[in-house]
């Protein structure tokens, strides 16, 4: 098909984490690659035939990037949609599609996809600005406490705030939001879905996700989630009905509210590579990220299945540390049985700024959970 030791290119739009972890593949299948990140120490840019710094978001950059590769695919959601529509009427395949990334970049468009394709989700209000958030809690349509959102730009915790008070509402950020409804939440899931051109669809198994409960980031991932069979089925089916909803191609992991009334609710989708994947490196049949890139390949889609269990623990700067960064204690943790780090190649750390995970693999997912924590006990991520 002309990408294996050929002459096509997969372009990537982001050379963050996930860039470097599918470049991974890239190179196992000597696939030729290009990579855009607007750092010039963008973590892929090791890794990649070419590397060009630019900016995502801006319309001539990215279609100048993308006019010479054959499949373009990106691991950040905020990229020029208008730049991707138009390469994909020169000829050139986007996936997953523009159409798909225009919707999901939006929070308020996203919810309202949701509603219309009647997908279980959270009662929202969308609001122009901060003003109408607060005109409508002055007259009773929106009450204490609510989830804010921005509708644009938010992520990894950022753009989003639980409001309890007036004096919470003060501290929000002006522009277009939603208000949400706040949700009893037992477990918080996710099932990654992913799909070809030609339309094989793979479903991996139902992870169970924990957060840090101030800075509002995934803290760790365990697969498999531990919920019943039914449940986990139940929530395999909640994705399966997003993901043909969207007609997207490559991956798109589904976010899952369990309530504590035991409904599943969709929270959001991200269309790429996704931090409750990560353990699928080494616990898993087949990463996601191959499984991504055999996707827009439209090659045959990989096993799903776990081979043993795994937690995954996100690696983040510690509080109170900002510069270059020191991993104190990392040869401790490499002396346990299963354990397995991934660093990020982010030169410069800040408190719970993401520079690696780590993925406890064990036959016993509450034996891999406790190491977990140890690990993450252990492993301080401080500067010099």
């Amino acid at each position: 098909m002309g990408f294996f030791s050929g002459t096509k290119t997969i372009g990537i739009l982001g050379g963050g984490q996930l860039g470097k972890m599918l470049l991974t593949t890239t190179r196992k299948w000597d696939l030729t690659t290009k990579v855009m990140d607007p750092s010039s120490s963008a973590p892929s840019k090791i890794a990649c035939n070419t590397f060009v710094q630019g900016d995502l978001m801006d319309y001539e950059t990215v279609v100048s990037f993308g006019a010479d590769v054959d499949v373009l695919t990106f691991e950040i959601e905020n990229v020029n949609t208008d730049a991707l529509a138009h390469l994909e009427s020169k000829g050139v395949s986007v996936y997953p599609q523009s159409s798909v990334l225009k919707t999901i970049q939006n929070k308020g468009l996203q919810k309202q996809f949701y509603v219309e394709h009647y997908l279980p989700t959270a009662p929202f209000q969308r609001f122009d600005s901060k003003v109408a958030l607060k005109e409508a809690v002055v007259k009773g349509d929106m009450s204490f406490p609510f989830v804010w959102k921005a509708e644009t730009m938010g992520y990894d915790g950022y753009g989003v705030k639980i409001v309890r008070s007036n004096q919470d509402l003060e501290t929000v950020n002006e522009g277009e939001c939603l208000a949400e409804e706040m949700v009893k939440i037992d477990k918080e899931l996710s099932v990654i879905v992913c799909r070809s051109p030609k339309g094989e669809v793979a479903c991996y198994p139902c992870v169970e996700m924990e957060f840090h409960p101030t800075a509002n980031q995934v803290e760790y991932v365990i697969s498999p989630a531990r919920v019943s069979t039914s449940l986990a089925k139940k929530a395999e089916k909640v994705a399966l009905a997003v993901s043909e909803a969207f007609q997207h191609v490559g991956l798109l992991a589904v976010e899952l509210f369990l309530t504590q009334e035991g409904e599943l609710w969709v929270n959001e989708v991200a269309p790429r590579p996704h931090n409750s994947g990560h353990f699928s490196i080494e616990a898993s049949y087949t990463s996601q990220f191959e499984q991504h890139i055999r996707a827009i390949l439209d090659l045959p889609l990989g096993k799903t299945e776990n081979k043993v269990a795994g937690v995954m623990v996100n690696i983040v700067g510690k509080e109170g540390y900002n510069g270059p960064v020191f991993y104190k204690n990392l040869e401790y943790i490499l002396a346990i049985e299963g354990v397995n780090p991934h660093i990020y190649g982010k030169k410069e750390t800040r408190p719970f700024r993401k520079m690696g995970h780590i993925t406890i693999i064990n036959e016993d997912v509450d034996m891999a959970r406790k190491i977990a924590e140890q690990v993450k006990e252990t492993l301080e991520v401080i500067s010099k």
